[in-house]
């Protein structure tokens, strides 16, 4: 695996005053670009990555049109957010603002791209920072954009209704999503309402716009249409994976833990299939799954803690959980908020045991330090509640993150 470090690379705006919507891509460029993919994801190794990097490489460097380069560099961005070097991978979204990219949807999708991959690195901040400045360039480029403003202001809106909302601001992120209905993609902008609605509660407008990403976002790449475009942790297939793990936890969080079960069982099926099966990203899975085992053992009064313990340690080996002897502060790991709620739900299972409550104990403690969320608490988290007022937690397989 690649060495994941933090970014500390400065946001800078989308301008250009030259717009265009439509552009013509070089069908060698996306050949290339096809077949760097499928070389990458052949074997899932450092090699074979390290061979379709090469071939983007080559593509980017024989195109002139900047249009043509920047479809390379949300290629390579794909793929090195894929092997965890996510610096890199916000290097080349960063080369991609660096140039006269006259489409504005390959713009906007690189915006959600840097701003996915921020969250992910926990710099919240960043990202809002990044989206503030793509909103602010359609604002006061809105005339030139004809009818394609709605579906670009949708983007840019939902892509700060999801930030807020990982801030733990929901009514911000109300605010964001306010005016843009009629104006919902199948892509991440949909996907990241369906979340906030979730949250909020609101059960079955959610699942319906859930089921419409999963049925309707592109099997293949589609570049005659720009708006498509996706990349990084917001690619294609990473939207489509994220919205069936998220409608997997809204079946069980609406009791229907057969379907919930089936639903989470593809999720991690198609994880693997997309990673591979030691990729952190499957203990995300796991997490979920194992959090669905659990409340339905609370509400149906069953145990299922055999189960339970066997999904969180799994979970934690690969999310690679430091040491419980490792200060919180001094834990310099990614997606925390996950491990934390894992380690949280694996301490339940050992406090009831009670020659095993000491560790138990050892791991809720460490949990607790860790957990950040600032919409919900950790036992709230872990203990869903069917009252209408209770929250509930989401969590978003494409950031990794707990909503």
């Amino acid at each position: 695996m690649f060495k994941v470090v933090k970014s500390n690379l400065v946001p800078r705006q989308f301008f250009c005053t030259k717009i265009h919507h439509q552009f013509n891509p070089n069908p060698i460029a996306l050949q290339m670009i096809d077949y760097s993919f499928s070389l990458s994801r052949s074997h899932k190794t450092d090699e074979s990555y390290g061979q379709g990097l090469l071939v983007l490489e080559q593509c980017e460097s024989n195109q002139a049109d900047a249009n043509n380069k920047s479809l390379a560099l949300l290629a390579m961005s794909t793929l090195l957010s894929e092997r965890g070097n996510y610096v890199e991978a916000i290097a080349k979204l960063n080369n991609i603002k660096n140039m006269e990219v006259s489409s504005f949807p390959l713009r906007v999708a690189a915006t959600e791209a840097a701003a996915g991959l921020h969250l992910e690195l926990g710099e919240d901040d960043t990202s809002s920072v990044i989206a503030d400045d793509c909103l602010n360039d359609l604002d006061a480029t809105k005339q030139e954009h004809g009818n394609g403003f709605g579906s670009l202001n949708a983007r840019a809106r939902s892509l700060k209704g999801l930030i807020e909302l990982v801030r733990g601001n929901a009514d911000s992120s109300n605010s964001c999503f306010q005016g843009i209905k009629d104006n919902l993609g199948v892509g991440n902008d949909a996907l990241s309402y369906a979340e906030f609605l979730h949250a909020i509660r609101d059960f079955s407008t959610a699942k319906q716009l859930y089921q419409n990403v999963i049925e309707g976002v592109p099997e293949n790449k589609d570049y005659s249409n720009p708006y498509n475009l996706a990349a990084g942790n917001m690619a294609r297939e990473d939207i489509r994976l994220a919205a069936t793990c998220a409608l997997g936890q809204l079946e069980s969080h609406m009791g229907n833990f057969g379907d919930a079960e089936e639903i989470l069982t593809k999720a991690l099926t198609m994880t693997e299939e997309r990673f591979g099966s030691h990729h952190p990203k499957i203990g995300v899975i796991l997490t979920c799954i194992a959090l669905m085992y659990r409340h339905k053992a609370t509400l149906e009064h069953s145990s299922s803690l055999m189960v339970q313990e066997g999904l969180y340690r799994r979970a934690l080996e690969l999310l690679k959980a430091p040491q419980l002897e490792t200060e919180v502060e001094q834990a310099k790991v990614y997606r925390k908020d996950i491990i934390a709620l894992a380690r949280g739900g694996y301490a339940e299972t050992l406090c009831v045991q009670q020659n095993r409550k000491a560790s138990g104990e050892q791991l809720k403690t460490w949990s607790e330090a860790a957990w950040k969320n600032r919409r919900l608490s950790l036992a709230e988290a872990l203990d869903i509640s069917s009252h209408p007022s209770s929250k509930i937690p989401i969590i978003d397989a494409r950031i990794s993150r707990v909503l």
